[in-house]
């Protein structure tokens, strides 16, 4: 703690004040310019994040296949559901159902009396002697063919009916399950289908080998010797069966109720009884709505990247020191702060220069189309405003009627992939452009996570802290001096005042007259 100016009676500690003031003033630009540099590099990320944001949407919306293949479906029965996966185009026709796909089935003999299904397979099996025991399964596949066996190994002295059913579920093969109501156990195929081997020849959906399955559940060693076929009423499972139809006029079948054909998904619920008709249409309004989402956020994006290239910058209105906001209200800080931050990207050549390349991208024609290769022939063009800087204009009517007529050619027109550039989609263009705006606005600004020596904005205001530090040292050397020479001072004048004192004692000064 410092107490002056008790010889000189001046208030030293407000005069280094003032004067540190004065010296401090270099010192609060370099602290202004680097909080400066920190704008910048925020509004950087910002559009950098919202490129970013815009380039994920073109390739969900405009260069996804099942954005124009989304389609309206007619059936003429509920025994039948259709849905477009990947058409490129429409269809019509008839669908006869005669048999519905329906999956293997096997279950216990009779019934496993006095089983405990949570109770130890074996409390005396000698596992260290003997080892695991082991049972295998094998079962149709989705594609109608038997898979590879499945083998599980256990030790029976550890192992209950249902962890090892539970672990016989999880192969992905069966479904199984022991009843307790009948005391049996019920599996399942997983898939449906009439399994073929490898020469076309029919064999059995479900094969099983192990005494777990044949002594403990009592099941057959497959489910075509389960199903009993010689003696139907005999049975204890059933064989699988193929969904069978006639697809306009042409009699084939599936091992699954759900099949494709020509990019659509035909799922079968009921037989038929007769034929049922369909149809399809393009799904115009869900495309027109993915298209409209494109053209509105790219709208947007440029009138933000124009807005921040154009900012006003207020050259008056610097960033606010400590001190400077201390003497402002809250709302005064406010509005400076609004001034202070305005402009940091005004005239930036790399954000023009991308907005001069999109909008080349969008206006430009694709080469090696069959059809319309200008986004003008669907109906989108720019607008005729050169104030709103290439802003998309959709003329809806001439859109929807684009899109009833041929979808796959506005799909096209966006996402054609070539490597000659004169060929490539406009979509794809485009992001391309961004993603060299975005390295580049990367290399300048870095990202949130990037450490601040990897990127030029970063370095500048690492150099910015160094002279902070630098110059903060030299104010501290400089106060410190300020101090001790008037420390000294006052020491001085407490001496003079001293040898005055003993002067006028020692001439008689202090005597009366």
């Amino acid at each position: 703690m410092r107490i002056g100016g008790l010889a000189s009676g001046m208030d030293t500690d407000s005069m280094i004040k003032e004067m540190m003031a004065a010296h401090r003033i270099p010192l609060d630009k370099i602290v202004q310019q680097k909080q400066y540099m920190e704008y910048q590099r925020d509004d950087y990320r910002d559009l950098n994040r919202k490129m970013n944001d815009f380039s994920n949407l073109t390739f969900d919306t405009i260069l996804r296949p099942s954005t124009y293949s989304q389609k309206t479906i007619s059936s003429s029965s509920s025994a039948l559901s259709i849905k477009s996966v990947s058409a490129t185009s429409d269809v019509s026709g008839s669908i006869d159902v005669t048999q519905v796909a329906e999956a293997a089935s096997m279950r216990s003999k009779s019934e496993l009396a006095g089983v405990d299904p949570n109770a130890k397979l074996d409390p005396n099996y000698d596992h260290e002697a003997n080892g695991d025991k082991s049972i295998t399964i094998q079962a149709i596949q989705a594609d109608g063919t038997l898979g590879e066996p499945q083998t599980i190994d256990y030790n029976p002295a550890e192992e209950t009916m249902n962890t090892l059913i539970s672990k016989i579920n999880k192969t992905g093969t069966v479904d199984m399950f022991f009843d307790s109501f009948t005391g049996k156990v019920s599996m399942s195929a997983k898939h449906t289908g009439d399994a073929v081997d490898a020469n076309g020849n029919d064999v059995a959906e479900i094969n099983l080998i192990g005494d777990f399955f044949t002594n403990t559940l009592k099941l057959d060693e497959d489910n075509v010797t389960a199903a009993n076929l010689a003696d139907p009423a005999n049975s204890n499972g059933s064989i699988g069966k193929n969904a069978k139809f006639t697809y306009n006029g042409l009699e084939t079948e599936r091992s699954s109720n759900t099949f494709r054909i020509n990019g659509f998904e035909f799922t079968v619920n009921d037989e038929t009884n007769g034929d049922v008709k369909f149809s399809s249409s393009p799904n115009t309004e869900n495309i027109l709505e993915s298209i409209v989402k494109f053209t509105d956020e790219y709208n947007k994006l440029i009138a933000e990247i124009k807005g921040k290239t154009s900012e006003t910058k207020y050259r008056d209105f610097p960033p606010l020191t400590d001190e400077q906001r201390s003497e402002l209200t809250e709302k005064e800080a406010e509005l400076w702060d609004e001034k202070a931050m305005s402009g940091t990207l005004r005239g930036d050549s790399t954000l023009n220069r991308a907005l001069d390349t999109m909008r080349r991208d969008l206006g430009s024609m694709v080469g090696g189309l069959a059809g319309a290769n200008r986004l003008a022939e669907f109906g989108i063009t720019t607008s005729k405003d050169y104030r709103e800087n290439g802003k998309l204009v959709i003329d809806e009517a001439k859109l929807r009627t684009a899109i009833t007529t041929d979808p796959n050619g506005i799909y096209e027109l966006f996402a054609n992939d070539s490597d000659n550039p004169e060929e490539k989609g406009l979509g794809r263009r485009l992001r391309e452009t961004i993603s060299t705006t975005r390295e580049q606005i990367i290399e300048r600004a870095g990202r949130d996570t990037s450490v601040g020596n990897t990127f030029t904005l970063g370095r500048g205001i690492s150099n910015k802290d160094d002279q902070i530090e630098r110059f903060e040292d030299r104010l501290n050397m400089m106060e410190n001096r300020y101090h001790q020479q008037f420390a000294a001072m006052e020491a001085a004048i407490q001496k003079a005042n001293q040898q005055s004192t003993y002067l006028m004692n020692a001439f008689g000064g202090g005597q009366q007259m």
